[in-house]
């Protein structure tokens, strides 16, 4: 039996970033959203301002640097926090373990360009008004960026600048911008076939409902992500372009500015605004090299959990063969001439270092886990929880341990395999997927024994030959092929097992050649038809119900539980399958149901006019070869037997028949069928709507595979023919 995985569903507490759980009271200097005065929710009277406050007072900030000028010490404090903001969002990528985990960045990536540019502006008016006084004209940052990085040398920063322009634009934010449209596209394109999967998997009971829309979000956040990425890379891209823009305005300016209006000379101008102007350009893309940096880690980590150094070191150091051949290939280069020596067997020596632990850590970990499997085995099993035993399996097959091989059958031909079939066949025949079937060995079993058994109890045993064919006569005569005698163990007619070389033979001959496997699957198919009555359970009934609700959901909502209850349809279709009848027409049988309930509550009554309902599916289902519907009729005297017999009113109908005429009933339909059966003929017993059900009680104890039909499931458009009258 092939076993699902189980899905469990847990609600974990809430937590905090830090990984500790969030409170709901005590200081909160920000506040909680939605809190305070007014607010959806309780911030406490320790909380001084709202966050949706004071995050819309933050945005109104930057939004005023691009207007109004700006003290070069609050220039000083904005670009270091823009830069820190830029630090903080390249560690939030780096630890996070998923994509998802950080999927406000698009509006993060938009308000730290919006800063930045805001910056830009503050500086550049600045630089143009006080340039002229020295390399502290627009504050001590830029001053110092000017100093440490140019080396008061604008002719290096002016290349520095370029080369960080290049690698943000060109480089960075080009590839991401590429990864983030790829993957919305794919995202995009992938979303149907994914959610069909969550509803296989829901509808399979591997999952649960919880679990289903949990999933469901994750997949819908996981489009919108990527989309948002796709859109939010432009930012990047157009504060680049703004960047250089910005500082060609600068410099150009500066230098006009200097001569015309501050009575420098040219070289001066030239010196003094481009340094600074560059070292604003440095302040500005530092921070926006580090967040392209950030945006491309994150869009390029889709489909890998796990932080950056786990995803990156386990997946690039875990090989030793590579590290080897890297070890290999430094030496190579250390020892070519002209090629200095130390730095590249330096390399080696650490590629070498790490490739020999990789080594050991593999070599201990197989050790490890050859340790364990050797501590399984030498230890005695634990022994399993009392709930265990209370475990019930709906149809368990048993074999002997010479049967054994048939699980491990080639092709159609393995045990596992027709099982599968059969349960296929099944639900196309009668519309009802029986539970899975479970294979097990049982020592106490003979060794070329079976059982077959139906929620624990034995439903039938048989006796088989794993490499011989069982040979039968279709006429039943005696079989003269050489053998072993036997009796077929589904419907008890003689049979013989036959060596291999015999089987080519019987065929010829003419008789019936079947396999080990192939008997197995007859006889549990037989025993299945007859026990699905007790495996419809509630919960079976209630998987069809969900099932049929996402064609008929207002069919199934009208219906149940306000006209009839899903016990009430449990016993209906358990009824019909008690007579082999197709419950694949599920609608109709509830709409039946339904009819039906507005006049009786018995589940038989209710039960023949679903047949009723059904006249068409029975009708067609009992043809013969030539198209028309054989039948045996009562002869008027048994029909005003049993009408007669039956006392009661209303739902309480029951039939009281003498026992004597119960004998003489059943004497003369056991000898009128089997003088069909002889004859080849295979005819449904016809009777009165009235009576047809008790008429069925009787006849199921010893004829079971006898249709019994009333005169209203006969469809009009079926043709029928009265093969025989029942005296």
């Amino acid at each position: 039996m092939v076993q699902g995985p189980t899905s469990t569903t847990s609600v974990a507490p809430v937590t905090s970033n830090s990984g500790q759980p969030a409170s709901t009271g005590g200081l909160n200097f920000m506040g909680a959203s939605g809190g305070g005065p007014g607010g959806k929710g309780s911030g406490g009277a320790t909380s001084w301002i709202r966050k949706d406050v004071g995050f819309s007072i933050g945005i109104m900030a930057i939004i005023m640097a691009l207007i109004l000028p700006m003290p070069k010490w609050i220039l000083d404090i904005s670009l270091a926090i823009s830069i820190t903001f830029s630090v903080l969002i390249l560690m939030t990528v780096l630890f996070s373990e998923e994509s998802l985990d950080f999927s406000s960045f698009p509006t993060v990536l938009l308000v730290s360009t919006m800063l930045r540019l805001s910056l830009n502006v503050a500086s550049t008016r600045l630089i143009l008004a006080h340039g002229h006084e020295g390399p502290s004209a627009a504050g001590e940052v830029i001053r110092a960026f000017g100093g440490f990085i140019m080396g008061n040398n604008y002719v290096i920063g002016i290349i520095v600048f370029i080369i960080l322009v290049i690698v943000n634009f060109i480089v960075i934010t080009k590839g991401s911008g590429r990864i983030a449209e790829v993957s919305a596209r794919f995202s995009l394109d992938a979303m149907p076939g994914k959610q069909m999967a969550v509803d296989a998997d829901l509808s399979a009971g591997l999952i649960d409902e919880n679990t289903a829309k949990t999933r469901r979000k994750k997949l819908e956040d996981e489009s919108a992500f990527f989309g948002a990425m796709d859109g939010a890379s432009k930012f990047v891209r157009g504060d680049a372009i703004a960047g250089i823009m910005i500082t060609f305005i600068n410099i150009v300016a500066g230098i006009i500015i200097g001569v015309s209006q501050k009575s420098l000379d040219l070289s001066n101008a030239a010196q003094s605004y481009t340094l600074l102007t560059v070292g604003d350009g440095l302040v500005s893309q530092v921070p926006a090299l580090i967040v392209s940096i950030a945006a491309g880690m994150l869009v390029s980590k889709a489909g890998v959990t796990g932080t950056a150094e786990k995803t990156l070191l386990s997946q690039l150091f875990r090989n030793p063969m590579a590290l080897w051949i890297s070890c290999g290939l430094m030496v190579g280069l250390a020892i070519m001439p002209g090629t200095p020596a130390i730095p590249f067997l330096l390399l080696a020596a650490l590629m070498g270092f790490i490739a020999m632990n990789v080594t050991k850590a593999e070599e201990r970990q197989k050790e490890e886990e050859l340790a364990e499997k050797v501590q399984e085995v030498r230890e005695p099993k634990k022994e399993s929880p009392a709930e265990t035993a209370l475990l019930m399996d709906d149809i368990r097959l048993e074999l002997g341990y010479s049967l054994l091989t048939l699980i491990n059958g080639e092709g159609s031909r393995k045990l596992t395999e027709q099982i599968k079939a059969l349960r296929r066949q099944i639900a196309a025949d009668i519309g009802f997927i029986i539970p899975s079937v479970r294979i097990q060995d049982n020592l106490q079993l003979g060794a070329n024994t079976y059982a077959i058994k139906v929620k624990e109890i034995d439903a039938g045993v048989g006796d088989l030959r794993a490499h011989m064919s069982l040979v039968m006569d279709p006429m039943g005569g005696s079989i003269d092929i050489p053998g072993e005698t036997t009796t077929e163990p589904t419907f008890g007619l003689p049979a013989r097992w036959v060596a291999e070389e015999h089987k080519q033979s019987a065929i010829d001959r003419g008789y019936t050649v079947v396999d080990a496997s192939t008997v197995i699957i007859t006889h549990l198919t037989e025993l299945v038809k007859e026990n699905l009555p007790d495996l419809m359970s509630y919960s079976e009934t209630q998987k069809l119900i969900d099932e049929l609700e996402k064609t008929h959901d207002k069919l199934v909502k009208d219906i149940i539980p306000g006209t009839v209850t899903v016990g009430n349809v449990q016993r209906v279709l358990q009824n019909l399958l008690a007579e082999r009848v197709s419950i694949r027409d599920l609608a109709s049988i509830l709409e039946g149901a339904a009819e039906s309930a507005s006049y009786t509550r018995n589940l038989t009554s209710m039960t023949e006019h679903v047949r009723t309902r059904l006249s068409r599916q029975i009708s067609f289902a009992n043809l013969d070869e030539t198209g028309v519907l054989p039948l045996t009729t009562l002869a008027a005297k048994w029909e005003k037997a049993f009408n007669d017999a039956l006392v009661g009113e209303n739902d309480n109908v029951q039939l009281a028949l003498a026992p004597s005429l119960i004998q003489e009933f059943t004497s003369k339909i056991r000898d009128a069928f089997d003088i069909q059966a002889r004859e080849g003929v295979t005819t449904v017993l016809l009777t009165s709507p009235r009576i047809r059900p008790h008429v069925r009680a009787i006849i199921e104890r010893f004829r079971p595979q006898t249709v019994v039909m009333s005169q209203n499931e006969i469809h009009p458009k079926v043709k029928i023919r009265t093969i025989a009258q029942l005296d």
